[in-house]
């Protein structure tokens, strides 16, 4: 059978325009009947079942091609590649930025590759006297040779800025290692004991169920529009919230509504699990990332602001609930590429569109996340590997350390609200990732302050992992830690979340003790656990003590000493009480005075537990010459 006059016609034009046509035709890449088996034994044979052969353009064939080119075809092209360029640049918006390497990557594309393409074809032609009215000419052929290494120079510009913004470049470990400046700080004295009302008890990915699960039930809103998945962590009006537009569901939603905008946001509250679609009545949200056109917050405020390199936009309101959003501008500080930081932000009125350009310095204290939370910690990586040089970030690495990583393999980091500003919180641990840490750093989102806590302990994992264990029967899995201070002792608070992802319990442990790990089904709960688990290990909790602080007062039946996970304990009963009391070594060192038959009158903690861990001893009596030394040695 042969092929149709149309398709010959259309693979004859395809061969004059350079492209390999022996493909088509046949299932195995012939073009006529006769040559049909043996192609296709031989294609049997060699690839199997791996079918056709693609086509595909040889670039010295274009090339040959655009020497017949007349001068008229030239100009045609080159108001097609602008206009081209043009759409490009627009739908694309690009930094017009020599920092940026999406724009150097649109420069290559669009400009450098073309010009260059050009250029050698003219050399070509009057080289050699090809094309339409194009007489041989060395020296034109020459400067036209010339002229095409124009963007090769240009492209080994952007390759030399490159190579120069790396660490290994002389000088640039230093400045990486400064990019972000952290300096040391007490965490009891720093971070306040936390307010149990204030905690955030769940993560991300419950706020986004959560907030669906609202959206389900204004049927009008959820057949038009559904959440973004952004989900900014703020502190709204000193609570900590996750706010997330709303969006056009698909381009024919955008279609019919783009007139009134999107109406509302959705705001889940993370400490008490709330979660509400606030709608917004005339102040819709015209600006957005669901918008697929001139309204597109990317593409609006880039084609705005079109130097500005912008980092990752952030949705957030106001204290007066009023929708923004917040675009921090990068800046380049170690070559042509390195060393990002953050030096400007513009905040966009999501329903008019208003823009306010400021510095970093003048950012409003309602705005939360001036810094992306992945750069600060990039940032920190930086100063971690650098500070003694770059050779001993890969040789000798002494005192090289790098935040802690999540449970995917990523970066693993959470949010704590302090001094009504958002940090980032993660776990540092040494070059050989082991599975503690020596400390953690916290970094202001607004300001890029960053303080360091020297602790040693367990990683964020290793302390999910234990969580988890408490409650195996159960199979439920942990959420990545916050870290609050309880009784001036820093702690892994998470939750504990079923296989549909719904707040089952809640779990608080000991950084440096990890193995000590308190469970409870209400976070008040749970704190009664731990400060008991804290009391029962000789932590002294202060102003921190529970509530459920009760009175003890009697004759003491039996005293007994044990050691218990390497701390000592004194086991007390009294007459007339089943109640067995643990009184731990060295913080309730009184008790060696004590012993069967004496008085003794204390306060201890009514934590449920089998034996009641005591918080104070309210009359101390002094040890007799007669009594024996008691070894309270841990």
């Amino acid at each position: 059978m042969k092929q149709s006059s149309g398709l010959d016609a259309l693979l004859e034009a395809l061969k004059q325009s350079g492209m390999n046509t022996d493909s088509f035709g046949s299932p195995f890449g012939g073009g006529s009947d006769a040559d049909d088996s043996a192609k296709a034994t031989d294609a049997g044979s060699s690839r199997g079942s791996d079918g056709p052969k693609a086509p595909h353009v040889e670039m010295p064939h274009i090339i040959e091609n655009m020497k017949s080119w007349s001068k008229k075809a030239i100009i045609v092209a080159t108001i097609v590649l602008i206009v081209v360029i043009l759409a490009a640049y627009w739908w694309f918006h690009p930094p017009i930025n020599i920092h940026s390497v999406d724009t150097w990557f649109f420069i290559a594309v669009f400009i450098l590759l073309p010009t260059f393409l050009f250029f050698r074809v003219r050399s070509s032609n009057y080289k050699e006297g090809k094309g339409k009215r194009a007489e041989r000419n060395e020296g034109k052929a020459k400067t036209f040779k010339a002229l095409s290494f124009i963007p090769v120079a240009v492209a080994c510009v952007g390759i030399i800025g490159a190579l120069m913004s790396l660490s290994l470049f002389p000088g640039n470990a230093a400045k990486y290692a400064t990019v972000l400046n952290t300096v040391d700080h007490d965490f009891a004295s720093d971070i306040q004991e936390v307010n149990y009302s204030e905690i955030p008890v769940i993560d991300r990915d419950s706020a986004i169920l959560l907030g669906n699960r609202e959206m389900g039930s204004i049927p009008e809103y959820v057949s038009q529009f559904e959440i973004s998945s952004l989900y900014s962590q703020i502190n709204y009006q000193g609570t900590p919230v996750r706010v997330s537009p709303l969006g056009y569901a698909d381009l024919f939603k955008w279609f019919t509504n783009r007139g009134t905008g999107i109406p509302a946001y959705a705001l889940v509250d993370m400490t008490t699990q709330d979660a509400q679609i606030v709608t917004l009545g005339d102040n819709a949200i015209f600006y957005s990332q669901s918008e697929p056109l001139a309204r597109n917050i990317d593409r609006y405020v880039q084609l705005k602001y079109p130097f500005y390199m912008f980092d990752e936009k952030s949705f957030e309101i106001d204290e007066d609930g009023h929708p923004w959003w917040i675009c921090p501008v990068q800046k380049r500080t170690i070559g042509l590429f390195g060393g990002t930081t953050i030096d400007r932000v513009v905040m966009v009125n999501a329903t008019t569109g208003e823009c306010t350009d400021i510095s970093i310095d003048e950012v409003p204290e309602w705005v939360d996340r001036a810094y992306p939370a992945e750069l600060l910690i990039e940032q920190y990586n930086w100063s971690g590997a650098y500070k003694d040089g770059w050779l001993n970030s890969w040789l000798g690495q002494k005192n090289v350390v790098q935040t802690t990583p999540g449970t995917d393999g990523n970066v693993g980091y959470n949010y704590i609200a302090k001094d009504d500003d958002v940090w980032v919180y993660t776990g540092v641990t040494s070059a050989t990732a082991d599975n503690s840490i020596v400390g953690f750093v916290l970094v202001n989102q607004r300001t890029a302050e960053s303080h360091f806590y020297s602790v040693a302990g367990a990683t964020e994992e290793s302390a999910m992992q234990s969580a988890e264990g408490q409650v195996q029967n159960l199979r439920y899995t942990a959420t990545f830690p916050l870290l609050i201070n309880v009784a001036n002792q820093p702690t892994y608070f998470m939750a504990l979340k079923d296989s549909a992802g719904l707040v089952k319990k809640f779990a608080m442990i000991d950084i440096q003790r990890y193995q000590n790990v308190a469970v409870g089904d209400t976070v008040a709960e749970c704190q009664k656990s731990y400060e008991a688990l804290l009391a029962t290990n000789g932590v002294d909790t202060g102003d921190s003590m529970p509530t459920d602080v009760k009175q003890a007062k009697g004759i003491i039946a039996t005293m007994a000493q044990a050691v218990i996970e390497g701390n000592s304990h004194y086991y007390v009963t009294l007459q007339g009480d089943s109640s067995i009391y643990d009184f731990p070594l060295p913080g309730m060192l009184e008790i060696v005075a004590y012993s069967a038959g004496d008085e003794i009158s204390f306060t201890y903690i009514d934590a449920g537990t089998t034996a009641f861990p005591a918080q104070s001893i309210d009359s101390v009596k002094t040890a007799g010459p007669e009594q024996k030394s008691v070894d309270t040695t841990v």
